[in-house]
């Protein structure tokens, strides 16, 4: 099949400040100019880097092919330049903010990101946002070319039969697995009882019997930041921390504690540690309200009504989902459990173990009865799940897997309408590719429209 090109393998921008400045070994050689603007060796090396910290599988190839994307992605932005295609600051700037927040993540600090760079955070943006830019740039210009691109059957049929069968790849089998989950509430008496201990454990801090950092390796139930004394690094626009928990967090001076607030999760005190404008770095404290077994046995009769009525068809199981469910992310995404892809098909590997063992004995159409789990924060919930499909493991092909083929084929056809395109751009800019990198990669050779290399 006709290699892709997508400028989505370019990630340069952020790689020099995540590898740490002083471990470059490759110095800042120009390997292409493109226009006014040129492609760096230090970038290609960093970009490879970064995919392998990243996890990612890099082909022997790699200094080739991103090269070679890069080349493709500074055209792109240069014509969209010319086409004055709308890239706003604010894009610009939520791209920023979600790449630092991505090596936050990965390093455990905003201090260990900001070691490791030699810069500020307000510095490490502001050598990234030209480049940052360029990308969805590039970007705006690649969906402009392709915008109206389509697949037919015809077409699909023709992608899938021009595949060599020895190289069709094999699928394990895929479920399609809807849920619907109660987290019942805990009883009022034992809810002023946590909230007692909380209150409790703000005077121990400011009496300074103990520091908010050992207690929280303590006593707090939140596993994603009890070694780290409660720590985070959170942000006013990211929209996956709970709104209670931020409003509190950024309603705080530096050093304050805040009073017990309860959230979906459970009861916080909250330390800010850190600010910068709407970013800042948080410790605190959760103790979840334990439900005993009469709530548990309430919410299993509740969702047996529920599955009644899904098994009576007077309630389709998606309407029951959004009426029922307390699972924040099926309010979004759906009844159905959703794989790495994006895809509601998805393999066993891919499921919580209290699914898995809920299907073992389940056949297709069947919902399961309500049973009591326990999810990684260790909040205790009662759910029912609904088998719809179940694929037998198989070669691709055209009546399993049409959906997939036809991704595959428009992906296809993208591409080859972004190589016509840059055929006939191409020769209206000025291309230059450096000698040595046309020797170890002969495929640069056709974007030298210079005719000459330095």
């Amino acid at each position: 099949m006709k290699r892709i090109i997508f400028i989505g393998f370019v990630l340069f921008g952020l790689q020099s400040f995540a590898q740490g400045q002083p471990k470059k070994v490759v110095a800042d050689k120009i390997v292409s100019i493109v226009g006014d603007r040129i492609i760096l060796q230090s970038d290609i090396v960093n970009s490879i880097s970064d995919i392998a910290r990243q996890g990612g599988t890099i082909p022997d190839n790699a200094e080739c092919l991103l090269t070679e994307q890069a080349v493709i992605s500074k055209v792109l932005m240069l014509q969209a330049e010319k086409d004055s295609l709308p890239v706003t600051e604010e894009e610009v700037e939520a791209e920023l903010d979600q790449k630092i927040r991505y090596y936050i993540n990965q390093l455990g600090s905003q201090a260990a990101l900001e070691e490791m760079a030699g810069k500020t955070i307000y510095q490490i943006k502001d050598d990234a946002r030209e480049s940052v830019k360029e990308q969805k740039m590039a970007a705006a210009m690649q969906r402009k070319i392709v915008e109206n691109v389509r697949i037919t059957p015809t077409e699909v049929k023709a992608f899938f039969e021009k595949v060599p069968k020895d190289s069709l790849p094999y699928y394990e089998s895929e479920l399609e697995v809807g849920q619907i989950i109660l987290y019942p509430k805990a009883s009022r008496d034992v809810d002023l009882y946590i909230l007692g201990q909380m209150n409790n454990y703000k005077k121990q801090i400011e009496s300074k019997t103990t520091t908010f950092e050992a207690l929280a390796k303590q006593v707090s139930e939140d596993p994603g930041s009890k070694e780290r004394g409660g720590q985070y690094q959170v942000s006013r626009s990211e929209k996956s921390w709970d709104p209670v928990f931020l409003s509190t967090a950024f309603r705080l001076k530096e050093g304050e504690i805040s009073n017990p607030v309860k959230s979906k999760f459970g009861y916080h005190i909250i330390q800010m540690v850190q600010r910068n404008g709407d970013d800042a770095v948080v410790r605190h404290i959760l103790r979840i309200p334990p439900v005993t077994d009469e709530e548990i046995r309430a919410a299993k009769g509740k969702l047996d009504t529920v599955r009644s009525k899904i098994i009576a068809g007077t309630l389709g199981f998606n309407e029951a989902a959004t009426r029922y469910s307390d699972d924040e992310t099926q309010k979004f995404a759906g009844a159905f459990i959703t794989g790495r892809d994006g895809s509601t098909y998805v393999t066993i590997d891919q499921l919580d173990k209290d699914v898995v063992q809920m299907l073992a004995h389940m056949k297709v159409g069947e919902i399961s009865q309500p049973t009591a789990f326990e999810n990684e924060q260790g909040k205790k919930g009662v759910k029912i799940v609904y088998l719809k499909s179940r694929s037998e493991p198989h070669r691709m092909n055209l009546k399993d897997d049409y959906s997939k083929i036809s991704t595959y084929a428009l992906e296809q056809k993208k591409s080859e309408a972004v190589e016509k395109w840059l055929k006939s751009k191409l020769p209206t800019y000025y291309v230059m590719i450096d000698k040595e990198a046309m020797q170890t990669c002969p495929q640069l050779a056709r974007f030298n429209t210079d005719k000459k290399s330095f």
